[in-house]
């Protein structure tokens, strides 16, 4: 991906979040995930319908990697099974972490597959999957 096209998708999620804002409602999960180094500290919504992933909402102060990423994985993530989403979640956690992945299954998310070149901002870059993996996991049973 060039370069100037991906600062333009970071930016776009970081000045405008896809579904940033909580709301009231007992049918979500919750998990507040920070990083311990940085400012990163969000609050993750998720309602799962029938095993579908229907609405991620979050909020909270984070840099722009992590709110960006945060943007773009929510909108990866939604209408999708709990099965679905816990793969493209693999993929990209493999990617950040420079193993072998499939770049077809990450759409947007894609962005990300030279954070290693940072290697301080894969934390950051992992604050908003390591939530929703989570509650996904607790979701379906899994230790």
């Amino acid at each position: 991906m060039e370069n100037n096209l991906r600062r333009a998708i970071i930016l776009e999620n970081y000045s405008n979040p896809f579904n940033k804002g909580l709301v009231s409602d007992d049918s979500y999960k919750r998990v507040n995930m920070n990083n311990e180094s940085c400012i990163d500290n969000i609050d993750l919504m998720i309602k799962i319908d029938s095993n579908i992933i229907a609405d991620i909402r979050f909020d909270g102060e984070a840099c722009a990697i992590s709110t960006s990423a945060t943007s773009i994985i929510i909108k990866t993530l939604l209408n999708k099974s709990v099965d679905e989403a816990l793969h493209i979640i693999g993929e990209y956690e493999a990617m950040i972490n420079e193993e072998k992945y499939n770049a077809d299954d990450l759409g947007e998310a894609i962005v990300y597959n030279e954070i290693y070149k940072q290697p301080n901002r894969k934390k950051c870059a992992l604050l908003p999957v390591n939530g929703i993996k989570k509650i996904l996991v607790e979701h379906k049973g899994i230790k």
